[in-house]
């Protein structure tokens, strides 16, 4: 699934290779994509051009030339996104088109129909309605520490709820916390200033790491927690070096955590 990584990159791509371009026609293969009718969509577009992005979690929202169309993609399970000549074939699985005037296209690739793009009228108030909290690119470390303290849950599902913090989801959770030697299991309300001082510095060197590395996994630092989850891709000769924390060779635990699969190191990550 997208992560907010994927979707950082995402807007990146979309900017440096589809703004200040007219929108000449879209096409839709499945309207059950699109959370605004067709209709009003294409009126809404069509002549139009993208100006600017804004990307909350995995939400991306791309800006026009007019300050009352707001387009918002999310990508679902697998949504990417391809850029593309109209002299080449479609990409496969690019379920929605943008046509430009220029003879390039975007496509809005949709192998699983689980992504979905449609208009909002204004993004804060969309974040609001949608319980979406602040970005974790973004959010300070006093915001951080206001929306955590409170919590008695778990700090696992804590921190994947969005509305905590916006686009964390389980593999950076699991890593976010090992990095920053909290057990996933400690109760969020007794985190100490030096945990969250770690906290939020785990969340900004993970997400940054996994932008810089386009979140190819295997191109992560060799002290990631990610090469036992994707331990095909481990950068370590012994076949079973994957199950062992690469920081002191504990056996790497796993478990279940507000229902979804966790990876810890029973040593270096102790309840607190």
């Amino acid at each position: 699934m997208p992560e907010l990584p994927e979707v950082e990159i995402y807007r990146q791509y979309l900017e440096t290779s589809s703004l200040h371009q007219p929108i000449d026609d879209l096409d839709v293969e499945d309207p059950k994509l699109l959370t605004t009718n067709f209709a009003d969509l294409r009126a809404a577009l069509v002549g139009r051009s993208f100006t600017g992005t804004r990307r909350v979690g995995k939400n991306l929202f791309v800006m026009t030339d007019s300050p009352d169309v707001t387009l918002h993609m999310h990508f679902g399970m697998t949504g990417d996104l391809a850029y593309y000549h109209s002299s080449l074939d479609r990409p496969k699985y690019a379920r929605i088109v943008f046509y430009f005037r220029t003879g390039f296209n975007l496509g809005f690739i949709c192998p699983r129909k689980f992504e979905r793009i449609g208009l909002v009228e204004d993004i804060d108030t969309y974040l609001q309605r949608k319980k979406i909290g602040l970005d974790g690119l973004s959010i300070s470390l006093s915001e951080l520490t206001a929306q955590i303290k409170p919590k008695k849950a778990f700090i696992k599902p804590v921190l994947m709820d969005q509305s905590t913090v916006a686009g964390l989801g389980n593999w950076i959770v699991d890593e976010v916390l090992f990095q920053a030697l909290i057990h996933p299991e400690q109760r969020a309300n007794t985190l100490t200033d030096d945990q969250f001082s770690a906290l939020h510095r785990a969340i900004r060197y993970v997400l940054e790491t996994a932008i810089r590395h386009e979140a190819q996994y295997r191109d992560f630092p060799a002290g990631f927690l990610i090469h036992v989850r994707e331990w095909d891709n481990s950068p370590y000769d012994d076949v079973n070096a994957h199950k062992f924390c690469p920081r002191c060779a504990t056996r790497i635990e796993k478990t279940e955590v507000g229902g979804r699969t966790t990876y810890f190191c029973p040593k270096d990550q102790k309840v607190g």
